[in-house]
């Protein structure tokens, strides 16, 4: 699909990082569930070379539900469904006078987002650390092309396969209880997008004994850039072929009681390459059944 703009834009609160803390396999017929929602808004970008640059306004929304479920002591599965999605473009004005630019005028498109499925196996679970493999598979139910120009996306419109690993360790310091975990993941994707290399670290502490934790991540995007030539996606997609970013985020979550709570968080790209240099935010709800 080749189209006018060579602006990339990507999701930077990831699909795999929804927990609020260090999560690996659960117990059979426990789980965890999250009702939440996700914004980001954008006037400027980061260039295949790597300078930042203006473009259109553009935000994407969600609200989406995340659920783990354990099968086995073993086995979890685990869903991801934006039930609702929208991106919008604002109005062009001139700068000038102010008024809205002929044949510029804003637009949105509202739609189911691409829904993830996956499987995650625990390899090894001690009293303080675990290490697990998950492998999850994206389905194209967004809206891939949407709008007049086709470049409004709740979706990418490719199948993908997400291989990826995570070890993390549980620790004390004085009277806070902590957590670090590590990940390396591979996501094959499909329908002439390349390749792309994931890897991430994220660090909680309990800084209120089972009541508020904080929590940070960084994540590395890195594609192969073994694609087909010539795809392009229009400028206020957030699915795109070839990007690549560091993201910074930050999270806290509250439990009201031993199992629902809430959490607030952000990330942003602090460098990258046709990726969107402003913050998403999200917020929700979750049961944690331990």
């Amino acid at each position: 699909m080749i189209l006018k703009h060579k602006v990339f834009l990507i999701a930077l609160v990831g699909l795999v990082s929804q927990s609020i803390f260090a999560q690996w396999t659960h117990e059979k017929g426990k789980g965890y569930y999250k009702l939440s929602a996700w914004y980001l808004e954008a006037d400027s970008h980061y260039t295949k070379d790597g300078d930042r640059a203006p473009n259109a306004t553009r935000t994407q929304f969600n609200t989406n539900i995340y659920a783990e479920y354990g099968i086995s002591d073993k086995f979890d599965i685990i869903a991801f469904v934006p039930f609702f999605a929208r991106t919008t473009q604002n109005d062009q004005v001139s700068g000038t006078t102010r008024e809205r630019i002929a044949g510029e005028e804003g637009e949105a498109v509202n739609s189911i987002g691409d829904i993830d499925l996956s499987v995650r196996y625990g390899i090894l679970k001690g009293k303080n650390y675990a290490w697990s493999t998950s492998l999850l598979f994206g389905l194209p139910t967004g809206e891939s092309s949407g709008g007049d120009d086709g470049s409004f996306q709740t979706g990418d419109g490719e199948f993908n396969q997400y291989i990826r690993t995570d070890f993390g360790i549980s620790f004390g310091i004085g009277s806070l209880s902590n957590y670090a975990k590590a990940y390396v993941g591979f996501n094959n994707r499909t329908e002439g997008f390349s390749d792309e290399f994931r890897t991430g670290v994220e660090v909680g502490s309990n800084i209120i004994n089972k009541k508020l934790w904080l929590i940070g991540r960084a994540d590395i995007l890195q594609s192969l850039q073994n694609g087909t030539p010539g795809i392009q996606l229009s400028q206020g997609s957030v699915f795109a072929s070839d990007i690549e970013f560091t993201s910074l985020g930050a999270e806290v979550a509250y439990y009201f009681t031993k199992k629902i709570g809430v959490s607030l968080g952000f990330a942003s790209a602090v460098s990258g390459s046709l990726v969107f240099a402003a913050p998403s935010f999200t917020g929700g709800v979750f049961l944690d059944i331990k």
